[in-house]
């Protein structure tokens, strides 16, 4: 699982418009390892240093194309909820911790259907009391064995962390009015199993 934009509400003074999180999932463990030996043969490809952190914000157009077609073949699919932060009210939508916990329920209430003991990884970086409040918030949220553990992990070590940010990256661009805007998520369209927008009104 990991996010695109920012959960902060001061929409004129540099905070997004939308906030992304996405939760993509694999079914075999053989198939995520499949896909991440083929980043690690993408960035070789590239001439990167293979400890190069692949980030949609940070890559360019070019590494963005390259990297969604070449993942495309594995037999993953993802779930989004994109956030329209000029719709929210109430204050609660104030706190960014409380709104990123909000915002990540969502996305596994929409997805625990194709759980089943699953295992977790969430990017470690930040404040390490705030990862261990959010894992301990899904469990209980998700409970019923839709969820067997959670890790948090570095996503500057961890590919499929980098492939949950360049989906979460190429989701929330399809909603910008950029030139590129709807190139990154129509390359991965056929991975997409349920994107909410929300609230809608």
């Amino acid at each position: 699982m990991d996010e695109s934009g920012d959960p902060g509400l001061k929409l004129d003074s540099g905070s997004s418009k939308y906030f992304v999180v996405t939760l993509v999932v694999f079914e075999e463990n053989e198939e995520a390892e499949a896909l991440d030996r083929r980043v690690n043969l993408l960035k070789h490809e590239l001439g990167l240093n293979p400890f190069y952190e692949m980030k949609f914000n940070k890559c360019n157009k070019e590494i963005r194309e390259r990297f969604l077609f070449s993942v495309i073949a594995y037999n993953f699919f993802y779930f989004a909820i994109v956030i329209n932060k000029e719709k929210l009210y109430g204050e609660g939508f104030g706190y960014k911790e409380s709104f990123y916990k909000y915002a990540s329920g969502l996305v596994f209430q929409n997805a625990k259907t194709h759980l089943h003991d699953a295992t977790i990884i969430i990017d470690g970086s930040g404040s390490k009391d705030f990862r261990n409040e959010l894992s301990s918030y899904l469990r209980k949220k998700i409970s019923g064995g839709y969820i067997k553990k959670i890790k948090l992990q570095d996503s500057r070590r961890n590919n499929l962390l980098q492939l949950a940010d360049m989906v979460s990256g190429a989701v929330k661009r399809s909603f910008s009015e950029k030139s590129d805007s709807k190139v990154y998520r129509d390359i991965i369209k056929c991975r997409e199993i349920y994107m909410q927008v929300w609230p809608r009104k």
